[in-house]
């Protein structure tokens, strides 16, 4: 089959689904909290009952993936963010109390905001943590009283066909489907006159995506990732932030859209944080190529160009300091495994310094003063993660206050998404918009304003009808003037 026709059928099968979930969705009306809550408790059931399937499911396309780390960053973590909405659901439900103009609200005027759902949303998935990119965002979806239509990534394919098998048994089609395939799904997918679309990856797919969505209106948030930058400070515990840098860079295997890209670290503490790094990973895992706990890249080609971006660097003269055993910084190519390496003052014209790492590599920028480090920062795209090391206050505030980016975490990596009562989302090339509890559910929401007229006639007090004259007038230069 060629691909105009892939094309055609995707778009057949797709809109027939939206049709099919717009149809109930009107046929419904209003959306009852009991019917949100059952739907994020079906959510919660799915997970909470085939938990050791979706760990097998996610180790089979990692080719080594710990059920511990799954359960940990996709089932646990979506569990607790759908628990979240169901928790606060009703609140966020409640028509918003804003106030009316004067005088009118002293006349009886009344002003609300009604959150309604939007309808039909469609989550585009990726495959890095592929089960909670799927819940995170469906749990506020779902919460703010919509259907889904969800696009998993073609690189996890044993997970998209399990969670399109569950999600068939837990879920009528109208209210949430699974569909899977290759980039004409996708294209087909974007495409779609959806009420809205979120998607999560790459920021050249993101683009595209943003464009196919445009053709129709449709609103976008997108969550795309980028270059986050770490600040160590000069009077920061060197220990303690080793360890957490490094701890937080080994999660995922580094495939994390938050993970940490480069790290600033003072000249004079350099080898300090070095020696620390290497005996954390001693610590946690102390080899690599046959420990189930360390996470192998997702596939060959992932595999190959995080490799590459390391020989790059050693032939450029880099310092590189693989984080293993001896003989373990490199699987065979089949098994895609490699150890977290560390990279000392590579230069910028290195593909490791220009593209997203999104693997087992962390950047080291040794530096003298702070202001170089922030123009560093600013001269790049806006990160989607941000992190600070240190106990001065007035350097961390500069730091926050002095860049930009779509998150931060003082003291900590990542920690600052796992906050359900926190906005999630990036800036510029790092996203657009965010999500995730209430700012989900406003996300995935149509915000109604609601204005309900007191007991006295506007116009007619403030005498703007025509004809007019000096009463007018009047009204007038009362309100405008400085």
């Amino acid at each position: 089959m060629n691909a105009p026709n892939k094309e055609s059928a995707a778009a057949i099968e797709l809109q027939a689904i939206l049709d099919t979930q717009r149809s109930a969705f009107r046929k419904e009306g209003p959306v009852a909290l009991a019917t949100r809550i059952d739907r994020l408790d079906r959510c919660i059931a799915l997970l909470v009952d085939n938990k050791e399937a979706i760990c097998e499911a996610v180790n089979r396309d990692f080719a080594c993936r710990s059920q511990y780390v799954t359960q940990m960053t996709d089932i646990m973590n979506s569990v607790g963010s759908l628990k979240f909405v169901k928790k606060n659901l009703k609140k966020w439900m409640k028509p918003e109390k804003r106030s009316p103009f004067m005088p009118m609200n002293f006349l009886g005027a009344k002003a609300h905001v009604h959150y309604q759902p939007k309808g039909v949303v469609g989550i585009m998935t990726p495959w890095n943590v592929p089960v909670n990119m799927i819940f995170s965002p469906l749990a506020d979806v779902l919460g703010a009283g919509n259907r889904a239509m969800i696009k998993p990534s073609e690189f996890t394919p044993a997970t998209a066909e399990l969670m399109k098998e569950l999600f068939a048994r837990y879920f009528e089609e109208s209210e949430v489907a699974i569909v899977t395939g290759g980039p004409e799904v996708g294209a087909a997918f974007s495409a779609l006159q959806l009420d809205h679309i979120i998607f999560t990856g790459a920021t050249s797919v993101g683009r595209l995506v943003m464009k196919a969505a445009a053709e129709n209106m449709v609103p976008v948030t997108l969550e795309l990732g980028g270059k986050s930058p770490v600040v160590v400070g000069e009077d920061c515990d060197i220990n303690q932030a080793a360890e957490r840098i490094i701890t937080g860079k080994a999660m995922n295997g580094g495939q994390l859209c938050i993970s940490p890209d480069y790290c600033f670290v003072p000249q004079s503490r350099l080898e300090a944080f070095l020696r620390r790094c290497r005996e954390v990973i001693a610590e946690q895992y102390p080899t690599v190529q046959d420990n189930p706990d360390f996470v192998a890249c997702i596939n060959e080609r992932h595999y190959q160009r995080v490799k590459t971006y390391i020989e790059e660097a050693r032939e450029q003269g880099t310092r590189v300091i693989p984080l293993c055993p001896e003989g373990e910084e490199f699987s065979a190519p089949r098994e895609h495994k490699i150890a977290l390496h560390l990279l000392v003052d590579p230069t910028d014209e290195l593909a490791c310094m220009q593209d997203e790492i999104f693997g087992a590599i962390l950047n080291i920028k040794p530096y003298h003063e702070l202001d170089s480090v922030i123009s560093f920062i600013n001269a790049r795209e806006r990160p989607l993660a941000l992190y600070y090391f240190g106990r001065d206050k007035e350097e961390q505030a500069r730091v926050i206050s002095e860049t930009i980016s779509g998150g931060v975490s003082v003291n900590a990596v990542a920690l600052h998404v796992a906050c359900d009562d926190m906005p999630f989302g990036g800036v510029g090339h790092s996203g657009m918009g965010n999500y995730r509890g209430r700012d989900g559910f406003r996300t995935f929401s149509h915000a109604r304003s609601v204005y309900q007229e007191g007991f006295v006639d506007m116009a007619k007090l403030a005498g703007t009808l025509p004809p007019y004259g000096q009463k007018v007038a009047k009204m007038l230069d009362s309100q405008i003037k400085k």
